[in-house]
């Protein structure tokens, strides 16, 4: 049977602190999972905190550049500290540079580099050592379906360029460390309405662009990512590794 109970396992989300995080954060919680909530934005976290402590589970924040190996060296130790053990891991952090290429800054390339695949590197790297000791662990990178998918609407190589290599390094780490009872998995998002979204949406031919491409004519929303996500992260996908699941309303299907 399968198997979806999570009460009491220790998850540490990424980028948690608006958006897609809060919504992850949320789910988790509701299932009865202790949180660990990363971002850089201090007082958005302790917002985050407020709520989901409300739900009735142990939440705590934890201040990080996830593209700083010091700083998600040390918040994984804490962590640990503080709960005993990492079972999930959701790398949500994410950036996105909006530039033709012609004229593509230097500058705004290394910065998505950096926090869009460097930080999943960097979280994965040190939260894996604690699960390759468990002998267990879940781990859900959230990619994007421009990983996949180029487009025309709007110019952003270094995305496409880091959620394509999030895709490739999902299962690199998935092959790598199957042998540990870790599973590596993505999930790739269309649009959905959030914090990096939300100025596109009052858009109309961006609003246009979807209706034509997406065959469900639609945007995200909220909460139409968690079922992907509690799948990916409890026992019933045991023997689910090194894929992405495509929430995108079927845009990658056509």
């Amino acid at each position: 049977m399968a198997d979806f109970n999570l009460k009491g396992k220790i998850a540490i989300i990424t980028g948690a602190s608006s958006g897609l995080g809060v919504q992850f954060a949320e789910a988790l919680a509701k299932e009865g999972v202790k949180i660990a909530l990363v971002a850089r934005r201090v007082e958005k976290l302790k917002q985050v905190q407020e709520q989901i402590s409300a739900l009735g589970v142990e939440c705590r924040y934890y201040p990080t550049d996830v593209a700083s190996e010091e700083q998600v060296k040390n918040m994984v130790e804490n962590v640990v500290k503080d709960f005993g053990r990492i079972d999930i891991l959701v790398n949500n952090a994410g950036v996105a540079a909006c530039e033709p290429l012609e004229s593509h800054s230097v500058a705004s390339w290394e910065k998505t580099i950096n926090i869009d695949l460097n930080g999943v590197f960097l979280v994965t790297r040190y939260v894996g050592e604690v699960m390759v000791k468990q002998k267990y662990g879940k781990i859900v990178n959230i990619a994007s379906m421009y990983g996949a998918l180029a487009n025309k609407f709007v110019p952003a190589s270094s995305y496409h360029a880091s959620k394509g290599a999030v895709i490739n390094f999902t299962r690199a780490a998935a092959a790598e460390w199957a042998k540990y009872n870790i599973t590596v998995n993505g999930i790739g998002p269309g649009f959905f309405v959030s914090e990096m979204t939300e100025d596109l949406t009052k858009v109309e031919a961006f609003m246009n662009f979807v209706k034509n491409r997406c065959p469900m004519e639609r945007l995200g929303n909220p909460g139409e990512l968690n079922g992907a996500l509690l799948l990916l992260v409890s026992d019933a996908s045991s023997y689910i590794t090194g894929q992405t699941i495509f929430v995108d309303g079927g845009w990658t299907a056509v």
